[in-house]
């Protein structure tokens, strides 16, 4: 159970920066277009936030049903 947890966060925390980064580049870039001018510093930093919230959550959701996939444990059956 100790291997599995650590392999669940050892992954979690592997994907963590490029996911995060790409969320954020995704979202300046859509509020950039959706405003149609440059974001403020202030702005580009909110976005950060946020999307280093989301992609924590979606990091660790992933390597949890990851991890549990390849022991198997969710049986199709």
């Amino acid at each position: 159970m100790t291997a599995l947890i650590l392999w669940i966060l050892l992954l979690a925390i592997l994907l963590y920066w490029p996911v995060s980064n790409l969320i954020w580049t995704f979202s300046v870039r859509r509020k950039q277009k959706k405003l149609g001018q440059e974001l403020s510093e202030e702005e580009i930093q909110a976005q950060k936030k946020r999307a280093r919230f989301i992609s924590a959550v979606i990091c660790f959701l992933f390597s949890v049903l990851f991890n549990l996939s390849r022991l198997g444990i969710p049986e199709h059956g």
